[in-house]
């Protein structure tokens, strides 16, 4: 269940959100005037999430580099860095 907060909430109890927010790792959600605002969260929980992106982004890289022929098979790869490798 999501941790939701008012920003007078945030004000007043930075310390609790805080802890709460590097306890679980999991996003505490703001609102502000009954709205949605913010997203927070702490430092470890954000660079776990966006090298989470980054990878997906690179696996996604790769399978549209099979799905349009940017390939070569592995002996050929490996033939490569051989030949790179003896320069």
């Amino acid at each position: 269940m999501p941790n939701i907060i008012s920003s007078a909430e945030l004000r007043n109890k930075y310390n609790e959100v805080s802890e709460q927010c590097h306890r679980y790792g999991e996003p505490t959600f703001v609102t502000k005037n009954g709205k949605g605002d913010l997203a927070i969260m702490s430092i470890e929980a954000y660079e776990q999430m966006t090298s989470r992106y980054e990878l997906y982004s690179l696996i996604q890289e790769g399978l549209d580099d099979v799905d349009n022929g940017r390939t070569k098979p592995w002996e050929q790869s490996m033939e490569d860095i051989r030949s790179r490798l003896s320069k």
